[in-house]
This record gives structure tokens, sequence and C-alpha cells, in this order.
């Protein structure tokens, strides 16, 4: 039976394989691999490095294209669309946090976000994002004046105040210490509840995927395991 999380389909990833060249020499980082992604679900992507997590999330994104397979979003083809639509729906559909924060040194916090809400179609404003972060009485900082924690949640402000469908975050803590981690999960954590924005979590961390609602194991570039918690714990609740 499916539950409500599984009553809509976002994202069908059908037979997808990427296979890169290293000179004459083949690489396959993904082989045959069939998902689908469904509304409002918090999922963790598990796998060592090299297992072929980044380059499906790259291309579920929209920044990378599968050289076999297909992937559909809402419906719509996207292994048939040109780099123009590809381009349309990163920029409406999709947000993106990575380890790194990407934010413009010169840029206030709010002004951070604001980048991403002046080209949205309907984004929130993005004092609320920042406040929705815990961010509210820093907005007005400069990275170089915020912690690592507080960039982060700065990048996830960024990457949800223009409401995306899909919110895709690659080792979103990877580059933080312990304490400061689970903060990063917390907030991601609450922008999938408060919201209902699908979410994905790219981690080789085995213990974050408590948090999840369904948990895929990548290996060796197949689906090792697609399993969904019995229990889901809030990130308070994980320890590493």
């Amino acid at each position: 039976m499916m539950t409500v999380a599984q009553s809509s389909s976002v994202l069908h990833v059908e037979d997808v394989s990427k296979i890169y060249r290293m000179g004459e020499v083949p690489v396959t980082a993904l082989k045959n691999v069939s998902l689908d992604f469904y509304s409002g679900e918090l999922v963790v992507l598990l796998g060592a490095s090299g297992s072929g997590k980044s380059t499906l999330l790259n291309i579920i994104g929209g920044l990378d294209v599968p050289s076999e397979g297909k992937l559909t979003f809402r419906g719509k083809d996207l292994t048939a669309a040109s780099e123009a639509e590809l381009t349309t729906f990163r920029r409406r559909s999709i947000g993106f946090v990575f380890q790194f924060y990407n934010l413009i040194s010169s840029l206030t916090a709010l002004e951070n976000v604001q980048l991403v809400t002046e080209i949205a179609e309907a984004p929130m404003p993005a004092e609320e994002a920042l406040r929705l972060v815990g961010l509210g009485d820093r907005m007005n900082h400069f990275p170089a004046q915020l912690s690592g924690g507080e960039q982060q949640r700065v990048a996830i402000a960024r990457a949800v105040a223009k409401r995306p469908e899909l919110l895709l975050c690659d080792e979103p803590t990877g580059a933080l210490d312990y304490v400061t981690g689970k903060l990063v999960l917390e907030v991601i954590e609450r922008v999938n509840r408060e919201l209902g924005t699908t979410t994905l979590v790219i981690t080789h961390n085995v213990s974050i995927a408590g948090m999840a609602d369904r948990v895929i194991t990548l290996r060796s570039g197949q689906i090792a395991e697609d399993r969904r918690n019995v229990t889901k714990l809030s990130p308070s609740e994980l320890s590493w």
C-alpha cells in the first residue's frame, strides 16, 4: 500500500547509465539505475566515494545528462530537453546545496539570497527564507562574519527561497563539525517538513540515514538497497 509520501511521483529515473571516457578507457559511473522520488519525502542517498551518488544527483538536477536511460519530471521527458529547457528546469524547480557554500563574499547574507529571489518566478521573501533557517538576526552580516554553519544555512536559505520542488543536498555537512552539522541537518529537516519540499541528501555518513523517510544505497554505480525507515529519527537524535 502506498503511503501519503508515495502517492505522487515527482521524478522518475528509468534505466539511467552514465559513462565517462578517460582517454580511450570508458568508466561507468552509473549502470541501469531506476528510481522514483515522491512528493514531500526526505531521501538519504548513501555511498562511498566513487559509488556514483554525486553523478546521479547532477543528472537529477539537470547539471549533467545520462549516457543512456530516461528522466521524467512531472511527466516531462528531461532527456529530450534542450539546454535552454534544462536551464529553466534548474532555475524553477531545483534548489542546490553543496558541501562548500559558494556565497559571494562582498554581499550580505540577505543580498546573497536576494540574488535568487530576483530571478525566481514566485519566490518567498529573502528575509522569510533566512528566518526559516534561523538567521533572522544575521541578515546584514557578510560571509566572513558568519561561522561555517551559518554560511551553510545561508546557502540553504538561498536554495529554498525560490520554492523549488526538489532540494538536492550534496554532502551538506561535509565541511562542518559534529555539532554544527547536526544544526544544518535540523534546518534541512525543517524545510522538508514545513514546506513539503522533496529533499535528497547525499552523504557517505551512514548515521545520517536515520533522519530519512527512505534510504537508497549506491555501490559501484548501481542501487544496492532501497528501503523505507520504520522509525524516523530527528537530527538531534543522530550520533556519529
